[in-house]
């Protein structure tokens, strides 16, 4: 099955340490002035998802959401999400850690588009994806 989300090995690493820490994580995608558009890690029970957010799939079993209007941006990619060094965004949990979260992309295939296209519009909202509670 096409995914629209997955990470790398150094993210995994990062996801399984931020989760032994912090309990059931969320993942959003946001295009927002502060943090630019680095994808934000939060405590799953800490963040709420708008009526509105795009639910891309699980990263790692933890879900990752992107807001609607950068969805429209990058709708025809696949998000990897990456972990390198640097200071996190201030309120993501890595931001401490010394590395940082960091979205790659590359367009879909054309495989991958028909795929994706067959199963529809993403859902929206908090109520597709897990409960915020974990």
């Amino acid at each position: 099955m096409t995914e629209r989300v997955s990470c790398t090995e150094a993210a995994r690493a990062l996801i399984a340490k931020l989760r032994q820490r912090h309990g059931p994580l969320l993942f959003h995608q946001s295009g927002g002035c502060c943090d630019g558009s680095a994808p934000m890690c939060y405590p799953r029970n800490e963040f709420q998802v708008g009526d509105v957010d795009v639910f891309l799939g699980m990263l790692e079993n933890e879900p990752f959401y992107i807001g609607a209007a950068q969805f429209e941006y990058w709708r025809h990619t696949h998000l990897i999400i990456d972990a390198v060094p640097g200071r996190g965004a201030g309120f993501s949990l890595e931001a401490p850690e010394g590395l940082r979260f960091l979205t790659r992309s590359r367009l879909y295939t054309d495989e991958e588009a028909k795929a994706l296209e067959a199963r529809g519009e993403p859902p929206r909202g908090c109520r597709h994806g897990p409960s915020s509670e974990g």
